[in-house]
């Protein structure tokens, strides 16, 4: 499908931005909205003139309405881009039924943990149909740029995974998938990167690079290749080894880190060539604790343009 957002402005105009915009230790740090920034809407109008790319976390842990698409799609100028993150239960993660859409929940009974594998087919088939259905009004406005599936940490190298990636691209037809895997079993060695590469490739997905902690059993490597001729994205986590490797009571917990100056220098240097070499560079920053992302994207912006 061709995109029809378009950059802000001629030239090198990569999409940099972070993970949420609402996240709740950005909100109590009071650092970057303004104090008259006290709406969603505000919010969002605010965050929208300092980026052009938001990545929406909210999706992976229920499916959005689409009137509050619909609002994100009205409350953002031309040319912004929304990453969606897929929904949870999508990426091989155990989901609670408690966040399912009434109907479904009632159905399947409140306070259940449940797979992908073990829901019954109709109640998936209404889950993939919402979920397309969520983007609508982010698509019909050119503000859709890609489906972001980061699969569970559980989820290894096997010929099953490979078939659910299918599954997934089939029931998203006219969307570009991004693809991140948290299992080191993708990148075990160089034929085994070579083999992952070629399937992203042969299936039109796009790969993730990721910068994120090492050292931890599920920690994985930057793999800087691109395997879409449109898109490349680049997620950068922090690099957090220790809270990355316990158990963390939130997100902004897991990624507390603030990316030094001659770090992002150094990333934006590497992921430089490759972001040239495609209609739309991605980069999202998850280190999400207060505004460290903010201020990071900020200047990795500045850094990626000039290098």
């Amino acid at each position: 499908m061709e995109h029809s957002f378009a950059p802000h402005s001629p030239g090198f105009n990569p999409l940099v931005g972070t993970a949420s915009w609402s996240d709740k230790t950005l909100l109590d740090c009071g650092k970057f909205y303004p104090p008259t920034a006290k709406t969603p809407e505000a919010r969002l109008r605010f965050y929208a003139s300092q980026f052009n790319l938001v990545e929406v976390d909210t999706s992976y842990y229920a499916i959005p309405a689409v009137t509050t698409a619909q609002h994100w799609a009205e409350r953002t100028p031309p040319g912004f881009v929304f990453n969606v993150k897929a929904f949870s239960l999508f990426t091989g993660q155990w989901t609670s039924t408690d966040v399912l859409p009434k109907d479904i929940k009632e159905a399947l009974g409140p306070g259940r943990r449940m797979v992908y594998k073990d829901m019954a087919v109709e109640f998936r088939e209404e889950l993939w149909k919402r979920f397309v259905a969520c983007m609508v009004p982010l698509q019909v406005n050119g503000k859709l740029g890609l489906v972001h599936f980061q699969f569970s940490p559980k989820v290894v190298r096997h010929p099953v995974a490979m078939a659910h990636i299918e599954h997934c691209l089939e029931h998203l037809p006219g969307h570009t998938l991004s693809i991140e895997f948290r299992h080191p079993s993708w990148w075990e060695n160089d034929a085994v990167t070579a083999d992952t590469l070629g399937l992203l490739r042969s299936l039109g997905l796009v790969h993730t690079i990721v910068d994120g902690p090492q050292g931890s059993p599920h920690s994985v490597p930057a793999i800087w290749e691109t395997t879409h001729p449109d898109h490349a994205l680049l997620r950068l986590h922090g690099r957090n080894a220790v809270a990355y490797g316990m158990p963390a009571r939130s997100a902004a917990e897991r990624f507390d880190y603030a990316y030094t100056s001659a770090e992002l220098q150094g990333l934006a240097h590497r992921y430089s060539p490759i972001a040239r070499s495609v209609r739309y560079p991605h980069a999202v920053f998850n280190n999400c604790m207060e505004d460290k992302s903010q201020l990071n994207a900020r200047e990795f912006l500045v850094e990626l343009k000039a290098s």
